[in-house]
């Protein structure tokens, strides 16, 4: 399988300097910032979780990458409990700190490299868009290695992991994860028709670790 062209995408200091703009603007207009793949995908994966046997609404649950936290909020305000955020990003951090804060809602959010290290064990992980970056970083087929494992290592036993990519097909995502995991379902996501071809703008796969 061939890796991903680098791209500035896959440095931190892009996202510093993005999520630094986007506390300017949280702090002076109360914009939270973009919403990674737009509501939608966000929508789709909270009903399948609000669907599954599998998630309580206690489950312990950690979002990867977690940007400006936006996920996490609406899980908080659908009764969701007990909720982490991570981000190798501090200016990212920073921002979920304050979204969350503003709306009283109880989420912890820690700056932490997926790469380095999970210092908790999680029953859910969520990923919208993270493996996307990490897939686009130098050294990628390593680090995406180096993800699965520490994903793998820090999830319960039979734990899940839900992941939505604009980068991976779920026939190139299956191949990557099936060492550690096994496919439990795809969460449908919006479809476009091209030359009589018909595909997916995203891919959202669950995955139940092995």
């Amino acid at each position: 399988m061939e890796e991903l062209e680098p791209s500035e995408l896959g440095t931190q200091e892009y996202w510093n300097t993005r999520y630094s703009k986007e506390i300017e603007d949280f702090s002076n207009h109360g914009d939270p910032g973009e919403i990674w793949f737009g509501e939608d995908i966000v929508d789709r994966v909270i009903r399948w979780m609000n669907k599954s046997d599998l998630i309580k609404k206690d489950s312990k649950l950690v979002d990867v990458g977690c940007g400006n936290g936006m996920l996490l909020v609406e899980l908080a305000n659908d009764g969701y409990t007990d909720l982490t955020g991570i981000d190798y990003s501090d200016k990212a951090v920073e921002l979920s700190k304050k979204i969350a804060e503003k709306q009283n809602l109880n989420i912890k959010f820690f700056n932490y490299n997926v790469l380095e290290s999970i210092p908790d064990s999680y029953q859910i992980f969520h990923d919208k868009g993270t493996y996307d970056a990490i897939s686009l970083s130098e050294n990628s087929k390593e680090n995406r290695l180096k993800y699965i494992e520490n994903i793998s290592g820090s999830l319960s036993d039979g734990g899940i992991l839900i992941i939505t990519s604009c980068n991976w097909t779920q026939s190139e995502l299956n191949e990557q994860f099936h060492e550690k995991f096994n496919l439990l379902s795809i969460i449908p996501t919006p479809q476009f028709k091209f030359g009589g071809k018909v595909g997916n703008v995203v891919t959202s796969c669950v995955y139940q670790k092995k």
